[in-house]
């Protein structure tokens, strides 16, 4: 199989809205690649919301790259991040194994030896397409430096804001909650064993605060909420819409920090102990944890994605991690 062109099929966001199945063609496996057949995969619904809504500003066409993306910004473009699947020709190390890879939807795909990063055999599949999530609020408890304590915010129940607050939890001497203006998102704060307030209940006076509603709304409670000298780390990315944000009142007077997280790069508290490929091997382990299959949302098949993502990528679709079944 791997010396013969093969098909494969690969979701294409082609304009505003609108999204289409593309076949295409392998070409012969060479040296140091895999083939790998996609088992699952899942939808960021943050990121891939803007993308499909054609919002990347011309500034970052470069840096939204994504992996393996093909086409460019805005559209048509071959855009996603999570996939999980069976390596399927390669080296014999890899033959067989369930791996993951930061491949955009696609059935079946080509990638480095190095990109195709093993599942361990404890950890269910579907919940492990997560990874690339808990890759980004890893790095964030890691912006974080020195590291989270005491009192812990986290603005924005979606699977970001959910995985920080999980792993917030997990460090002693934390009390972690949960704010987002959806109150059925208390339910998800308690199957992941952290408290839940919407924003006029959340708590005062918080030493570490995480946005990440990509709201100004929420920045602002974010910035209410926050402790004499806190920082508040900001994951949000807003496309090409500007936000307001209240830098008056205390902001000084508190000597408030406001931080950016980003998972391009690890977090330089790390940097010298994680490369990429460490810091997503963590991630990948994390996602062992029974409780964050209440993240998932049950899966849809792949061939199914044109119709069901503009349901999927709505903003009130009630949608946390979008699983796609292979």
């Amino acid at each position: 199989m791997a010396g013969d062109e093969v098909s494969a099929e690969a979701l294409w966001y082609v304009g505003p809205g609108r999204a289409e199945i593309r076949e295409e063609r392998l070409k012969p496996l060479t040296s140091g690649k895999v083939r790998v057949r996609a088992l699952y995969g899942a939808i960021s619904r943050g990121t891939e919301a803007l993308i499909a809504a054609g919002r990347v500003p011309v500034s970052e066409y470069q840096r939204m790259r994504a992996p393996f993306m093909a086409g460019n910004f805005p559209f048509p473009v071959k855009y996603g991040y999570s996939t999980i699947g069976r390596v399927e020709a390669g080296p014999d190390e890899l033959l067989g194994r369930n791996v993951f890879a930061l491949h955009p939807h696609q059935n079946l795909f080509d990638v480095p030896e190095d990109f195709a990063v093993p599942v361990p055999a404890e950890i269910t599949l579907s919940r492990a397409v997560m990874a690339a999530n808990m890759e980004t609020a890893l790095n964030a408890t890691w912006d974080a430096a020195p590291g989270p304590f005491g009192r812990i915010a986290v603005i924005g129940a979606g699977v970001v804001g959910a995985l920080v607050a999980f792993l917030c939890a997990r460090m002693e001497g934390t009390a972690v909650t949960l704010v987002d203006i959806d109150r059925s998102r208390e339910a998800l704060a308690a199957a992941l064993g952290v408290g839940f307030a919407t924003p006029d209940t959340a708590p005062a006076d918080c030493h570490f605060v995480f946005h990440t509603s990509a709201s100004a709304e929420g920045l602002t409670t974010a910035l209410n909420i926050a402790a004499e000298e806190a920082t508040i780390i900001e994951l949000s990315w807003y496309g090409s819409g500007i936000v307001a944000v209240p830098l008056g009142g205390a902001f000084h007077s508190r000597r408030l920090k406001l931080v950016s997280s980003q998972v391009g790069k690890v977090a330089p508290s790390q940097r010298a102990k994680f490369t990429h490929r460490q810091r997503l091997e963590a991630a990948i382990k994390l996602t062992a944890h029974p409780h964050l299959d209440a993240l998932l949302t049950p899966a849809v098949s792949f061939r199914e994605l044109p119709t069901v993502l503009p349901d999927i990528l709505k903003p009130k679709s009630g949608v946390l991690c979008q699983l796609i079944s292979y």
